[in-house]
């Protein structure tokens, strides 16, 4: 058996056991992907299956998943690259240094809760010495989708280079787009910096405030 149909069957496993099924149907494996396989529309349903998924490498090395966190309702989803060591950690979104500094963001210049927002990452697990790669982002593809088509938010703010590069497999360079709403693939995105790139460099921290002020202003007309 190939890595791949490895993969898909190990996929669908993970699928049927997370809705209840013990044994399934016949699977063909020649003629499925990923995005082919009906994942559930309910987002607690879909929170679980995320939980038991093993389909790569990065599910050696979390302690918990990050799948998402928020109002489900929201019009605006944060878009982060991978769990922190301090997200994996206590299993929870806005931890460390650079979770502190994104709550500020969104509190202190939004004016929002945190709670009042929806966030998620490309990537649910944590992976060693931040080493994301394209396989990983493939794997969680069809879980992130899922989240976006359930909750259908009305703007997607991007949280760094690389998570515009995976979201959009765009080679436009980061300081053309940032802080300008751009549509790909039917949905509104904003990108600005990361917290931990801010904390790297605190000369940047200016123009994330003149983009949070750009998103407040749409959020405002939403």
């Amino acid at each position: 058996m190939t890595k791949n149909l490895q993969n898909r069957l190990l996929y669908q496993l993970n699928f049927l056991k997370s809705i209840g099924y013990e044994y399934g149907q016949s699977i063909n494996l020649q003629n499925s992907n990923n995005e082919q396989l009906e994942l559930p529309n309910e987002i607690n349903q879909l929170e679980e299956l995320v939980k038991n998924c093993y389909l790569c490498q990065l599910s050696k090395y979390r302690e918990n998943v990050l799948f998402g966190s928020g109002n489900i309702n929201s019009k605006i989803m944060f878009l982060k690259e991978s769990p922190t060591v301090s997200e994996d950690e206590f299993s929870t979104f806005y931890v460390g240094k650079s979770g502190d500094l994104l709550k500020t963001m969104i509190e202190k210049v939004l004016k929002v809760n945190v709670n009042d927002v929806y966030i998620t990452n490309i990537v649910k697990c944590i992976s060693p010495n931040n080493s994301i790669k394209h396989e990983h982002v493939n794997f969680c593809k069809s879980y992130l989708d899922k989240q976006i088509e359930i909750i259908k938010p009305k703007l997607i703010v991007i949280l760094g280079e690389s998570v515009y590069r995976y979201f959009t497999n765009e080679t436009r360079a980061f300081s053309e787009i940032r802080g300008k709403v751009i549509r790909n693939n039917d949905l509104d995105i904003i990108c600005t910096y990361e917290p931990s790139f801010l904390l790297r460099n605190p000369s940047s921290k200016g123009e994330a405030y003149e983009d949070l002020l750009k998103i407040k202003a749409i959020m405002e007309q939403m």
